[in-house]
């Protein structure tokens, strides 16, 4: 069928609808077969490219499957994906289910910024997981084979092809055998794979159909989020396979070169259920030119559900007055919170509520960690608004604890921990990490601080350092790491963190010490920085023995952090213009 006749599948699949009781992803997809919907592949000009209906997906996976048990691997072989927007990824993943291997999503090379970095973080990643096969299209084929390196074997779908089908029956992976593994920081020094069997999963998607999202025949949904993120993959790949529901995708590149036609995609197929960091909604809002929301009809878009360790609300607000005129509603944002350990979600707000804003003093906060409610009319330089983000699902028990291990009564700050069938099996072939994270009787350090109203949370921070730049997780060690490496600096004397913009987007930040201003090396860290990792990264250079340590000699990031913000001035663009106590004026090489 030629491009232009394509259709895309229908919403309502033709069959009543089913949200749990299945023994497998494999036994779900089975059902999803049976209907009509499916997935919907649109490219950078927001045409349809492909479409894949569930029982088209059903079928070629198992023919699939087949091909991969000639290569006669143990049961539980790990399968690499390059996860890029395309249907080899569910044909993929789904024929890991039904052979009895387990996938791995792994990143598409556009976020990371040259070719030698993307081929050493597929490395890094190819060796936690311990992949006997990995697989990619032709487009990223070259940096797949220089990753594996001769260790693990290298496909093209073609190759795949080629091979002959075992008759042995198929035994898909179910139970308490893990479904696929789940990269959690994006980290390139670090890797951890979540390991989420079977149960724990199915267990999750009913939870977000059923209580979370209140799916019913009638959605659909649209994403352009990448497939090896967490709430790509749960969210918009086996969650509408798990309710039967039909789901639109643009690839991360076309949203970010032309994020209109997310808009756009969700008004021409009145999509229902669409979902995006912060960051998102304010691309949108900055690329919307005045009379382009009269050309979308968004009314029916009842869930735009918002994700971050720390939701920022104030692009939210823009997005929602910029696209009042094509009907959306700001009560359809959901904040919602969750990690790649316990699948997806954890808890959900309200639907129907929009964002609910919680306004703490600051230095009641900042002194003990109290989330004191702040009286109306306190200036708002004295006061913190945290979003809430709703309630946990029913089969957690969730408690905010102190570094003792002590439960913390309500709107007292410390750390998130959570119990449930939900909760990861640990990290694949990691149990130090594993052991850091998750206790004996399966309680779940989230990694995450925020603190209760009632049965609600509301998150605060990221208890470790984590740099969160456009939806991507980095840690500053990996940034510092480069710095200390490639310019020649002493250990100790960067430090790296993330900052909220004005408007709310987040900046990487790296303090280094120096004893001059050198514009050359600002500008070489800034380019290395970003050739590396694919973000901007704002350097400052300061004084020696400017950084802040611990009692131990260690560098403080969060000390560091907060006596940047204490001396930067914001410019017009959102951009920081100087500091007070730097060496030289700060360094911004775009």
């Amino acid at each position: 069928m030629a491009q232009h006749d394509l259709e895309p599948t229908p919403t309502g699949s033709g069959i009543a609808q089913r949200l749990d009781g299945f023994d497998s992803l494999a036994d779900a997809l089975e059902y999803a077969a049976r209907g009509e919907t499916g997935c919907n592949f649109y490219d950078g000009r927001g045409r349809l490219a492909h479409r894949l209906t569930y029982r088209d997906l059903y079928d070629q996976a198992r023919a699939l499957a087949r091909r991969l048990k000639s290569l006669d691997l143990p049961r539980g072989a790990r399968i690499a994906i390059l996860a890029d927007t395309d249907p080899l990824f569910h044909r993929f993943f789904f024929a890991c289910q039904f052979a009895g291997y387990i996938p791995v999503g792994l990143p598409a090379g556009f976020q990371l910024g040259g070719g030698d970095a993307y081929v050493a973080q597929l490395t890094k990643l190819l060796a936690s997981c311990g992949a006997t096969v990995a697989v990619a299209p032709e487009s990223h084929i070259h940096f797949l084979r220089r990753a594996a390196e001769d260790v693990v074997r290298v496909w093209t779908p073609d190759e795949f092809e080629q091979l002959a089908a075992d008759d042995a029956p198929l035994e898909p992976l179910t139970g308490d055998e893990i479904a696929y593994l789940q990269y959690t920081s994006g980290s390139t020094q670090f890797p951890r794979g979540a390991a989420l069997t079977q149960r724990s999963i199915l267990n999750n998607l009913a939870e977000i159909a059923g209580i979370g999202g209140r799916v019913t025949p009638a959605d659909r949904l649209v994403s352009w989020l990448p497939f090896y993120h967490d709430m790509g993959l749960v969210g918009f790949v086996l969650e509408p396979m798990l309710a039967q529901l039909s789901v639109d995708y643009l690839s991360p590149q076309a949203f970010a070169m032309r994020p209109r036609l997310w808009l756009k995609l969700i008004s021409d197929n009145q999509g229902t259920i669409s979902s995006a960091p912060p960051f998102g909604y304010s691309l949108c809002t900055a690329r919307l030119r005045k009379g382009d929301a009269q050309a979308y009809e968004l009314s029916q878009w009842r869930m735009a559900c918002v994700g971050a360790e720390r939701i920022h609300p104030e692009p939210l607000a823009e997005f929602a007055q910029a696209l009042a005129p094509a009907g959306f509603s700001a009560d359809a944002f959901v904040a919602c919170y969750g990690m790649a350990e316990c699948g997806l979600a954890v808890s959900f707000a309200p639907l129907g509520e929009g964002i609910r804003i919680d306004r703490v003093r600051k230095l009641a906060m900042t002194d003990d960690g109290h989330a004191e409610p702040a009286a109306p009319g306190i200036p708002e330089q004295e006061a913190l608004a945290f979003v809430d983000c709703g309630v946990p699902l029913p089969s957690y028990e969730l408690e905010i604890r102190d570094d003792a291990g002590h439960n913390l009564p309500e709107r007292a700050c410390g750390r998130i921990c959570v119990r449930g069938p939900n909760v990861m099996a640990g990290y694949f072939k990691n149990p130090e990490a594993t052991a850091a994270v998750l206790s004996t009787d399966g309680w779940l350090d989230t990694g995450d601080i925020g603190y209760r109203i009632g049965d609600r949370i509301v998150v605060t921070a990221r208890r470790k350092d984590v740099i969160i730049v456009n939806g991507r997780n980095l840690w500053p060690q990996d940034l510092e790491f480069l710095a200390e490496q490639v310019m020649d600096l002493r250990l100790g004397n960067v430090s790296a963190f993330a900052v909220s913009r004005p408007d709310g987007r987040d900046l990487a930040v790296m303090v280094v010490e120096s004893k001059r201003a050198d514009d050359v090396m600002a500008a070489s860290l800034q380019a290395l920085i970003r050739q590396s990792f694919g973000i901007h990264c704002f350097i400052e250079l300061v004084a020696p023995r400017t950084l802040p340590r611990t009692s131990s000699g260690k560098l403080s990031r969060s000390k560091a952090r907060a006596d940047f913000l204490d001396r930067v001035r914001w410019g017009d663009d959102g951009m920081p213009l100087a500091a007070e106590r730097t060496a030289t004026p700060i360094r911004n090489q775009a």
